[in-house]
């Protein structure tokens, strides 16, 4: 297990950033280079082998004439091609071969074959009219046969066969390959150099990114990282810094609710110690007066509580979609249910409740959710209305959403605080808001459900007019 665990440390290092970018740097350097070098001169073996072949099939074609015109099978001592066909070995390294039809070897720049029979595949293919060469690049020489044409019957007469050394042009080959093995060293080293250079430059943006992650994560969120550079880096920059931004935004948001949690649960609690208090601090306190106080702890007490269920209510909205248990729902069916539970509240103040629907609907929702985020906008609307005013809910629909509107004849919201209402713990009256019982969470609730069901809510209001809350969900629920 020692040995596994030390082993994938060490692994770790292929990890690295940085060892990924110098590699490629140094691979993307040195491969094609390297390909280039050993390419290059493999086409300078084949071109240089291909060349000699050339030059010695022209003396070929040369000696050739040259035997047909001087007679040379008549006489083989012709001074004119003895001359060419020796300055032809000489110069080249090689060796040449005159054969007559029989097969006999007439001339050898060797001198040693003179006279005899040679018995060769390929000059035997050359008599039936297929030239042939051969290449041993191990023995670093080529073999050619031609064959001597006569001239008025055209007749082959003869073959020219030819063997060569290529020794020089591999000196010359090896001498290319050590070259650009030096030259490849040279510029290597320069690429790793280079190479270290781009890649600590290119890290170095992102050590510093790392450093500020680090310091942020000890508690230091004022830091922002300015680079200016690449592009890429440049955003990533950008996108850490605007992280950065809604983390400082977040944790403000937090500190202000722990803040409000604080505040509201304190304000029943310090009610709850100075009724207490005054309790205690009396002797033979009257029945009617004890009976009035614990009332007013028990309310407290409730109002405490009101908060914490709306608390956990709030957590349990805010968590992803894997919470909603989503089933089809009759939405007027839906409504019908909850308008019923609220008619003896809006009864007691003598509030109209009136329900209108324009079609039959039915959607993909969860039923409790969505119907706690309905229930506290009705329920809002009795509550901050007039007596003898008015809630009216309707539904509609289309193709792809259904849409609920609430509208009440009460006491409306300025215009200048309409965009706050879904804030957690606001109040747009506060002193109303406690006297009616409420916590300031019950919009946020009510936002957060239908947010979950990838809905939209909207307020529209006149101060002293009445409000319209419109709340739009997709009619099939969105993952």
């Amino acid at each position: 297990m020692v040995i596994i665990s030390r082993l994938k440390e060490k692994l770790k290092v292929l990890k690295s950033f940085k060892l990924v970018i110098f590699l490629l740097l140094v691979l993307f350097g040195m491969i094609p280079l390297s390909a280039y070098s050993v390419l290059s001169a493999k086409l300078y073996l084949s071109d240089a082998i291909s060349q000699r072949i050339s030059e010695l099939q022209s003396h070929a074609t040369i000696i050739s004439n040259l035997v047909v015109n001087s007679n040379f099978f008549a006489n083989d001592d012709v001074t004119e091609l003895n001359t060419e066909i020796n300055q032809v070995a000489e110069v080249y390294k090689g060796r040449i071969l005159i054969i007559d039809k029989n097969l006999t070897i007439l001339k050898d720049t060797y001198n040693l074959e003179n006279g005899k029979t040679i018995i060769s595949k390929e000059v035997i293919d050359t008599f039936d009219g297929k030239n042939s060469r051969y290449i041993n690049n191990e023995g670093q020489y080529v073999e050619i046969t031609v064959p001597i044409n006569d001239t008025v019957t055209r007749e082959i007469i003869g073959v020219i066969f030819m063997s060569f050394s290529t020794e020089n042009i591999f000196v010359l080959y090896e001498s290319m390959i050590q070259e650009n093995i030096a030259f490849i060293a040279v510029f290597g080293v320069l690429v790793i150099f280079l190479s270290v250079i781009a890649v600590r430059t290119m890290v170095k943006p992102l050590k510093t990114l790392s450093n500020v992650i680090e310091e942020v994560a000890s508690g230091d969120t004022d830091i922002a990282v300015d680079y200016k550079g690449y592009n890429e880096l440049e955003q990533i920059a950008a996108s850490y810094n605007h992280m950065l931004e809604k983390l400082s935004i977040t944790e403000e948001a937090r500190q202000e609710f722990v803040s409000n949690v604080s505040h509201e649960l304190k304000t029943p609690l310090t009610s709850m110690k100075v009724l207490a208090e005054s309790l205690i601090a009396q002797e033979d306190v009257p029945a009617e007066l004890y009976r009035e106080f614990m009332e007013d702890i028990n309310n407290e007490i409730e109002r405490a509580n009101n908060i914490i269920v709306d608390l956990l209510t709030i957590v349990k909205t805010e968590k992803n979609q894997s919470t909603v248990v989503v089933s089809t729902v009759n939405i007027n069916e839906f409504l019908e249910g909850l308008l019923k539970t609220l008619r003896p509240i809006a009864a007691q103040r003598n509030i109209e409740l009136v329900y209108e629907s324009f079609r039959d609907v039915t959607a993909e929702i969860d039923e409790i959710k969505l119907g706690m985020a309905i229930n506290n906008l009705i329920e809002n609307a009795i509550k901050y209305n007039y007596d003898d005013g008015w809630v009216k809910v309707s539904l509609n629909s289309d193709h792809r959403y259904f849409y609920i509107k609430v509208e009440d004849s009460g006491v409306g919201i300025p215009e200048e605080l309409q965009d706050r209402v879904f804030e957690r713990f606001y109040r747009v009256d506060p002193a109303r808001s406690r006297q009616t019982g409420g916590t300031g969470l019950g919009l946020a609730i009510t936002r957060n459900a239908i947010l979950l069901h990838r809905g939209a809510i909207k307020v529209y209001s006149r101060e002293g007019q009445g409000s319209v809350f419109t709340v739009r969900i997709p009619l099939n629920f969105q993952v």
